[in-house]
């Protein structure tokens, strides 16, 4: 048998409460829609162990167009459990970031559009100015720019 080999990460998901206002925050950061619909059926059920699912999913890209956001909204079953306002030492899936330039007036532009600053917008070392950021639903987002 031959020996599996990575080829790429294909993407990342997050389970939202409201698919429109989480898909339009990552608009502002600067993602784009790349398709919404639903997946349900017994194929799926099989995949994720919930057996009868179904789930409004909306697919989000990066310019580069090498990166993905998968943004799920559980309809059938509903969320059994709520992780957003966990502290950044929480084990398990903590934040996505992402590499943006004009980092101050990004985040002037989502804290003006709901979202909340973690902490400061630091540096480190002569590499990067980064902070974190609480969006739509508490999701915790990583910022960074590049110096």
């Amino acid at each position: 048998m031959e020996r599996s080999s990575l080829i790429e990460m294909n993407n990342v998901g997050i389970v939202v409460e409201n698919l429109d206002d989480a898909i339009s925050f990552f608009r502002e950061i600067g993602l784009t829609l790349e398709g919404k619909g639903i997946v349900e059926g017994e194929w799926a059920g099989r995949v994720t162990g919930l057996l009868d699912q179904q789930v409004e999913v909306a697919m989000m890209v990066t310019p580069d167009g090498h990166s993905r956001l998968e943004l799920s909204r559980f309809i059938r079953p509903e969320p059994i459990s709520d992780h957003r306002n966990a502290p950044v030492n929480s084990l398990g899936y903590l934040r996505v970031m992402f590499r943006v330039d004009h980092l101050d007036e990004l985040v002037t532009r989502l804290v003006r559009n709901g979202a909340t600053l973690e902490g400061e917008i630091v540096q480190y070392e002569d590499v990067y100015r980064l902070c974190y950021i609480r969006g739509p639903e508490r999701l915790l987002i990583g910022l960074a720019e590049k110096i």
